[in-house]
């Protein structure tokens, strides 16, 4: 498979493990790790693990740009960068040793109308490259139009490409209506994008049929440590496993999201493998991406069920 994605805001990711974080100390740290990050970045990073073709579509500017750059040759994801005269920011996660995880995300530098133009004319020449499916996720950073993901998906319709979008606030209103063909959710984004609270499982497949109504193909909603629902033409299934203790949550969505593209099959075989790719990333360090073996053990301890009890609260899936 061939996958193209764009991060607008791209970064470097830079993971520090505590014991326990206490406000206004000094502390001494037990790991840390460093990785190229963004949510389009760390879709490219699971897939190209796993033997799909990826290509990451980003800007690039400063010591931290040549930096990510670096760290992703590596990983056998092919970059196409677009250079900007701003500095590519460095993103901090403080991960304690019971799971709790703190993230300092900087802004991002500041994009020119040049600079956006760009990255629009970079995406283009991807999709000409054919690939089996487009991703445009992640923050925008300043100076980014606000329907800049909505005009990537139009730019995939328009090649005849498949298009995936995980964003959030007004970005990802723009986004639903252009109308991709998988939109990727979390709980707070999608209650946050309705202007309401979702707690049961019948509040959360009513929103996400709302966003079906409006064009939405599928709509993969991650409920972190509850598993995943899936609203799509043919019904509702939810995905989820017992509890973790999560080493870090850094990117698990995005490798829900990169599980899900991987996967064939019916419905619950593509959500029980999105869950399954998420869940084996909660267990590994910083924002770094499973790998088969990771997966395939943590696939394990995934079950499904199709149209649960829309009485159920989000929060009892699991039991």
């Amino acid at each position: 498979m061939k996958v193209l994605t764009v991060t607008p805001n791209p970064s470097v990711d830079h993971t520090v493990e505590l014991a326990v974080l206490t406000r206004g100390e000094v502390h001494r740290a037990l790991a840390g790790s460093v990785e190229a990050g963004g949510k389009g970045v760390n879709v490219a990073r699971a897939l190209a693990r796993h033997g799909h073709t990826a290509t990451a579509v980003l800007p690039s500017g400063g010591v931290d740009g040549d930096r990510l750059e670096a760290l992703l040759a590596p990983q056998r994801v092919q970059a196409l960068t677009v250079p900007i005269a701003g500095t590519i920011r460095t993103n901090t996660t403080v991960v304690e040793a019971d799971g709790t995880t703190t993230k300092l995300n900087e802004p991002g530098p500041e994009l020119t109308a040049e600079d956006v133009e760009a990255l629009q004319r970079s995406v283009v020449d991807g999709l000409q490259d054919g690939p089996d499916w487009f991703v445009s996720s992640g923050s925008l950073p300043p100076g980014a139009p606000v329907d800049l993901h909505a005009r990537f998906v139009a730019a995939a319709r328009r090649a005849g490409v498949r298009s995936a979008v995980d964003t959030s606030g007004a970005a990802l209103a723009a986004a639903v209506d252009a109308a991709p063909d998988v939109l990727k959710p979390n709980e707070d984004e999608l209650a946050e994008l309705l202007g309401r609270e979702l707690h049961t499982v019948g509040d959360v497949v009513t929103a996400a049929a709302e966003l079906r109504g409006r064009g939405v193909g599928e709509v993969l909603v991650s409920l972190g440590g509850a598993g995943a629902l899936l609203v799509g033409g043919d019904g509702v299934v939810w995905a989820g496993g017992e509890p973790l203790v999560p080493l870090s949550t850094v990117g698990a969505g995005d490798c829900t999201l990169a599980g899900f593209l991987h996967a064939c099959g019916s419905p619950a075989d593509r959500l029980a493998t999105a869950v399954a790719w998420g869940r084996a990333a909660v267990l590994l360090p910083g924002s770094s991406v499973p790998g088969d073996p990771e997966t395939t053990r943590a696939a394990t301890a995934v079950r499904t069920l199709t149209d649960p009890d829309p009485d159920t609260l989000v929060k009892d899936l699991q039991r």
